[in-house]
């Protein structure tokens, strides 16, 4: 049975692929490995939630639910950690790690793929990984997602703390905290997914989108001034949608 819970994917697509706007026109003015990467990371986030609102909408289909947890489970975070990878580490450093992930989810994928599906427990407007024949197929998620955890939400939660004492760069320090905030929240969804619960995960996506852009406003607002010496430019976004708790 569908309840007004089940309709929020539909307003989280429409924010995903308008803050991915953002971060493409962003990416075209200034350039930069990293922007790419998030523009990408925010576009699959918007796939993720758009198989949710095709759930809700049309009901459960095989196609529909396996797409739902290769953008979800499995690439949830992992773009927007990349970009933060190319933003911090060395680039050789980046890219070793991009084709490491990389190679696992495709794998992952494939997996996710061929896996058969166990119908009994299908439910017609409700996701969730328990579903698969191959119950070994969820062991890949909990890797990429600590991936994504340590660089994503990580790296958030250190630049918060080296931008604490400065008071002219307050506004990163709040947009660091925010998007460590909104990093977590749909990982606490997917969590919740697990046991079965996809609304809460559908709650938290839109409330965590929302307060990782408000971050990166915070991060952003100053075009014009300089980078504060030893920290990482005004481009800094490194909290992510990672939808993850197993993930589902």
């Amino acid at each position: 049975m569908r309840e007004a819970v089940h309709y929020l994917p539909i307003a989280t697509s429409l924010l995903a692929l308008v803050f991915a706007m953002v971060l493409g026109r962003r990416y075209r003015e200034r350039g930069g490995t990293h922007l790419a990467w998030w523009c990408i990371g925010m576009v699959v986030y918007a796939a993720g939630t758009i198989t949710e609102s095709i759930t809700t909408l049309a009901g459960w289909s095989e196609p529909v639910f396996k797409a739902w947890y290769i953008s979800g489970a499995l690439l949830g975070g992992a773009p927007l950690a990349q970009g933060t990878a190319y933003l911090l580490l060395s680039r050789r450093t980046a890219t070793r790690l991009a084709i490491a992930v990389g190679t696992v989810v495709v794998i992952a994928a494939i997996a996710v793929i061929l896996s058969p599906i166990r119908g009994e427990l299908v439910e017609p407007h409700r996701l969730s990984g328990r579903v698969f024949g191959w119950p070994w197929v969820r062991g890949f998620s909990p890797f990429i997602n600590l991936y994504a955890v340590i660089l994503l939400v990580g790296g958030a939660m250190l630049s918060a703390w080296r931008y604490r004492r400065r008071r002219e760069a307050r506004h990163r320090f709040l947009g660091n905290v925010a998007i460590a905030i909104g990093g977590i929240l749909p990982g606490i969804g997917g969590t919740f997914t697990r046991f079965g619960h996809v609304e809460v995960l559908y709650v938290t996506e839109l409330i965590g989108l929302v307060v990782i852009w408000v971050g990166y406003r915070l991060n952003t607002r100053s075009p014009g001034e300089k980078a504060v010496a030893g920290m990482p430019s005004r481009e800094y976004l490194v909290g992510s949608p990672s939808r993850s708790g197993e993930s589902q």
